[in-house]
């Protein structure tokens, strides 16, 4: 199924046929479901079929995602329109935790005034389909959303075997319900209520974060960095930045450090290739800026070793780079950016009179850049 969605030959296709599939088969075990709760008289059931009906619900959201998110960039939009699919998922999240909630507040009722549960086939069989069925769509969305990189889709996948879980304990306690004096509609009901709202909130947080700006896969990171170091001309990197414009929409900018006595046509040429190189690999749009720096003066390379040393002596994750000396007739100027993790508390002037007052050898004055990263 999943090899036969992505013959569409487009991430944005195979995201709409998956849409369409999740609206076609939540509707039927929606009906299926409903008959079957008010047949039985079961809040349980009823909760459940809801669910489903919510289900096809975020498929439509789904569906409507993966459209507009496939719209080609334009002049208000040059990056695309991929952050709408995040968008897409967030309301779908929405839409289970407002389900869920309304559930809830129905299974309370039936708690604490409970009505007899009445023996269907029919139901039970609807039930047992409905597991087998989340079972395939978990399966084939958690498939699809690997293959073309889709939050929407593993949140769906995530939902759907949630809802085996869920459907799966309903079906339990219904045939407890069934065969037996004890009334486990409600709790049942309410157990599913609010495993659906649970499910919402993560989905949600899932969502929330890439939108709002998080962090790349430190995976990423150094990987991009091991392929950009691979050449030896390239001494050193720095201000990596990725920005996220949506699944498979990465802009990406960093600094290189080359030999500032280097041939400037050639390391520009250099340049232009890792370039070309991290769009292939990562399918990314790559800037680099280029930063000759200086390798054959002994005493700055020797000043620098030392400053090295002092802030990674203050912890260890603090690195610098961009590392100038210039002379005056009293003292030597160092100029520098330093790199500061964002949960080191120490406040930026401490960090510097640290650094100063550890300094030996000479009278120095620093004009140090913090970078927080």
């Amino acid at each position: 199924m999943v090899n036969l969605i992505l013959r569409l030959n487009s991430r944005q296709k195979a995201g709409v046929a998956a849409g369409i599939m999740g609206i076609v088969l939540n509707l039927l075990l929606f009906s299926f479901k409903l008959a079957g709760g008010l047949l039985t008289k079961s809040t349980a059931i009823i909760a459940d079929a809801f669910n489903n009906l919510s289900d096809m619900g975020s498929s439509v959201i789904t569906f409507i995602g993966f459209k507009m998110a496939g719209k080609p960039a334009d002049r208000d939009h040059p990056f695309g329109h991929g952050r709408l699919e995040y968008l897409a998922g967030l309301l779908v999240s929405f839409f289970i935790i407002i389900m869920g909630f309304e559930l809830a507040k129905q299974s309370f009722g039936k708690i604490f005034r409970p009505v007899p549960v009445k023996f269907s086939v029919f139901a039970l069989v609807t039930l047992g389909v409905s597991v087998l069925v989340k079972l395939f769509m978990f399966f084939i969305n958690n498939e699809l959303a690997e293959k073309i990189n889709s939050e929407t889709l593993k949140i769906t996948a995530r939902d759907s075997l949630n809802d085996c879980i869920a459907t799966s304990a309903v079906l339990l306690g219904t045939a407890i319900s069934f065969f037996t004096t004890v009334n486990l509609d409600g709790y049942l009901g309410l157990g599913v209520s609010l495993f659906i709202m649970y499910s919402g909130v993560k989905s949600a947080l899932d969502t929330i974060n890439p939108m709002l700006g998080e962090a790349p896969d430190p995976h990423l990171v150094q990987t991009v960095k091991n392929e950009v170091l691979k050449d030896e001309r390239i001494l050193g990197i720095h201000d990596l930045i990725i920005h996220n414009y949506g699944p498979n929409k990465i802009l990406m900018s960093l600094h290189a450090e080359v030999d500032s006595k280097g041939d400037v046509l050639e390391l520009h040429d250099l340049i232009d290739s890792v370039e070309k190189e991290l769009k292939q690999k990562f399918n990314c749009e790559a800037v680099i800026h280029m930063d000759p720096v200086v390798t054959d003066d002994v005493e700055a390379n020797e000043i620098k070793n030392s400053v090295t040393e002092i802030v990674k002596s203050i912890d260890s994750r603090l690195s610098i780079h961009d590392f100038r000396m210039t002379d005056g007739i009293t003292h030597k100027n160092l100029i520098f950016d330093m790199v500061v993790p964002f949960d080191l508390t120490l406040p930026d002037g401490t960090l510097i009179e640290m650094i100063e007052q550890r300094l030996e050898g000479g009278t120095y004055y620093l004009s140090i850049n913090i970078d927080r990263e």
